[in-house]
């Protein structure tokens, strides 16, 4: 991980917003409330606030933070960058404490900060929607489930074996991925995120798992290896795909946050599926996708700190 640490966007804060305004808006302003890309005027003087533009249709004013996972932050625009920057170059992820210690900023802050970058990774509640279903006629989509967290050593004498998370992870060979933290790994459940986020006319790769017994006829074609009987290729039959992010997701917890909570885990999903989706890109290549994929995303301390 290299960071030119005397680039000028991370230490000055007009120019921290212009490298903004050119990643989210290349073409000129856009009114976060009526999507109006014309009829903008930039403010200037003393009573507008920096960076401030109207919108003279629906006559708002707006920044380039509004509508995004930045929008009323204190945080100053050239730690933001900083933050995009480490978390995308990072392969086994950015705790909350190492942000702390690099930025100078409190725990509290670089949690949030944290959460909420992670929050700007994900695709949202509804994937196929934001982005459209994965797979498709003559696609392979491979399906696999994992288990997080729950180790017997981190008991508590008298209390219960912690709970173990069951995450789905869904990867379209040679495209993108997505993984979904579930209540359980039942065949409801399971065909829940399938049939909402794959495509019918994919052909689905699994394990031997009875859930996808059924599930499979739904699909154009399915095959599955027996992992019961050490059969873990069969030709183009195997679900190493999603077995290897997995191993990133598990490597990152164990290695950089050490734990996740179960109420939180979907967002360093999230944050793995979207490094695993740009893995291809540079590490500021990678930042700035973050950078564009902040808009329409909100996220506040409260419902992030009880959720």
């Amino acid at each position: 991980m290299t960071i030119n640490l005397t680039d000028p966007v991370f230490h000055d804060e007009t120019k921290a917003r212009e490298f903004l305004e050119k990643q989210r808006w290349p073409h000129g302003p856009v009114c976060p409330y009526c999507n109006e890309t014309k009829n903008a005027v930039r403010l200037g003087g003393e009573a507008a606030a920096k960076g401030q533009v109207l919108c003279r249709p629906c006559r708002k004013k707006f920044t380039v933070t509004v509508g995004t996972v930045m929008e009323r932050s204190h945080i100053p625009l050239t730690k933001w960058l900083m933050a995009f920057r480490l978390m995308a170059s990072s392969k086994k992820g950015m705790s909350a404490h190492q942000l702390h210690r690099m930025m100078g900023i409190t725990y509290k802050t670089a949690w949030f900060l944290n959460m909420r970058v992670r929050e700007a990774m994900g695709l949202g509640p509804d994937p196929a929607k934001s982005a459209g279903p994965l797979g498709g006629a003559g696609k392979i989509v491979e399906s696999d489930e994992t288990f997080v967290g729950g180790k017997a050593k981190n008991a508590k004498k008298g209390k219960p074996t912690p709970k173990k998370t069951p995450v789905v992870a869904l990867i379209e060979r040679g495209g993108e991925m997505r993984a979904k933290v579930v209540a359980d790994v039942t065949a409801k459940t399971v065909r829940k995120v399938l049939v909402t986020q794959v495509s019918r006319k994919s052909h689905l790769m699994t394990d031997d798992s009875l859930v996808y017994y059924w599930l499979g006829r739904e699909f154009a074609a399915h095959d599955s290896v027996n992992h019961s009987k050490d059969e873990y290729v069969r030709g183009k039959a195997h679900c190493n795909t999603a077995e290897s992010y997995f191993a990133l997701l598990k490597r990152g917890i164990m290695g950089s946050f050490h734990s996740v909570s179960e109420q939180h885990l979907q967002r360093y999903a999230d944050e793995f599926a979207f490094r695993w989706n740009h893995r291809q890109l540079d590490d500021t290549a990678r930042a700035n996708e973050i950078i564009k994929a902040t808009k329409g995303k909100r996220l506040t301390y409260r419902p992030t700190n009880e959720a």
